[in-house]
């Protein structure tokens, strides 16, 4: 089988371009037997925005720096609501998240917001624990969700919930993965199969690939297996641009598997490819999710009004979190920050869209399904505004 130039180039970058990386740790077990603070809504409320500064390292402290510019917007536009805003800094570690933690109880914050890294959200979040107080992480990391950890990330499951969804509706019913052959990818094959359970579809298997090309042919005569003898019409793949997407792009037609012939799903955000790579024939008709483009536009510009620059890709966490202690503390309620009042059905609006806090720790987005379509993004299912509709 040839290989590219172009196959070679991506392949050159393939070890470190992962873009979903899950930061992997047990999950805790808090022990929380409260459902939360009380509050005095009439005062201002302390709520502590933890971030990844104060490590010397440049890019985290940029990052840490758009999310306390994008938690003020989302303040700036609740004045109705009362937050004492106190800023720690946990320089993207355990160790640092633990002692800003210990300080922002002692300052006498009634939630937090973040912090970023699964390791450090899951030692604020056993600190919080102590004192029946909620965290509103960055994280993407279900292994830390629950308790009173929330993560704010986007995870594999809601893409999957969204893309198998309409898969289905378009008569396409037998499901099959593509996904690394480690931790995220077992993540990424739970969230299909579990996708595939709720919206009354069949999963047939996993074809699972390492980072290397011998390893991804290996899987495309895997995924192959699975169309002939599971019957697979639709495979989802966890491969994102800056990893093994240009590599299946141009393997998968070369053996007939094809978007036309069986539809391509992607978990991750392809609208974030280059030109190259959503123009690529073997990707014209795949499917992906994304978030309410209108929503994020909105953002977008408020965000650059007010800071005169872009915000950081992860900025709309903290915005989402802000946005959410802000909503139930205009409330009025003394529970307004009880895990009860958090997880409401009707959820908030956010930086890219309606999303809500569940039950389990994880948070649903509202997603929007795009294609690719003479190198072009299409959406062929906007995102719904709100809860009990399409992909919800």
């Amino acid at each position: 089988m040839a290989i590219t130039h172009l196959t070679k180039r991506f392949f050159a970058k393939l070890i470190g371009g992962f873009a979903f990386s899950l930061l992997l740790s047990a999950c805790i077990d808090t022990g929380l037997t409260s459902q939360g603070p009380n509050v005095n809504t009439s005062k201002p409320v302390v709520v502590a925005l933890l971030v990844p500064s104060g490590s010397g390292n440049a890019q985290q402290d940029a990052l840490a720096d758009s999310l306390v510019r994008a938690a003020k917007l989302a303040i700036s536009q609740m004045p109705e609501s009362k937050i004492d805003l106190r800023v720690y800094p946990t320089a993207g570690n355990a160790a640092k998240a633990t002692q800003a933690a210990q300080q922002a109880l002692s300052d006498g914050a009634k939630v937090f917001v973040g912090p970023l890294f699964a390791e450090a959200a899951n030692a604020a979040g056993t600190v919080a624990a102590t004192k029946g107080i909620n965290v509103l992480s960055f994280s993407n990391n279900p292994n830390i969700a629950g308790g009173n950890v929330f993560i704010l990330g986007d995870t594999f499951q809601n893409a999957a919930n969204r893309i198998v969804g309409y898969s289905v509706a378009k008569g396409r019913r037998n499901i099959g993965a593509i996904t690394r052959a480690d931790a995220a990818g077992e993540v990424a094959i739970e969230a299909v199969k579990s996708a595939a359970a709720r919206n009354g579809a069949n999963y047939v298997g996993a074809a699972r690939y390492q980072l290397n090309t011998e390893s991804v042919i290996t899987s495309i005569k895997g995924a192959k297996q699975l169309i002939a003898s599971g019957g697979a019409n639709a495979l989802v793949l966890d491969a994102d641009s800056a990893g093994a997407l240009p590599v299946y792009a141009q393997m998968l037609p070369e053996q007939g598997i094809t978007a036309q012939s069986i539809q391509l799903m992607g978990l991750t955000r392809w609208d974030r490819s280059s030109a190259q790579v959503q123009g690529t024939p073997g990707l014209q008709g795949s499917i992906f999710a994304m978030p309410d483009t209108a929503a994020t536009a909105v953002f977008t510009q408020n965000y650059r009004t007010e800071n005169g620059q872009a915000p950081h890709i992860l900025a709309g966490k903290a915005y989402d979190g802000m946005r959410a202690v802000g909503t139930l503390l205009s409330s009025g309620a003394s529970d307004a920050l009880t895990r009860n009042k958090l997880v409401r059905s009707a959820g908030f609006s956010g930086a890219n869209g309606v999303f809500r806090l569940l039950p389990d720790g994880t948070t649903q987005r509202s997603l929007a399904v795009a294609e690719f379509r003479d190198g072009k993004i299409y959406v062929v299912s906007p995102a719904p505004r709100g809860f009990g509709g399409s992909g919800s």
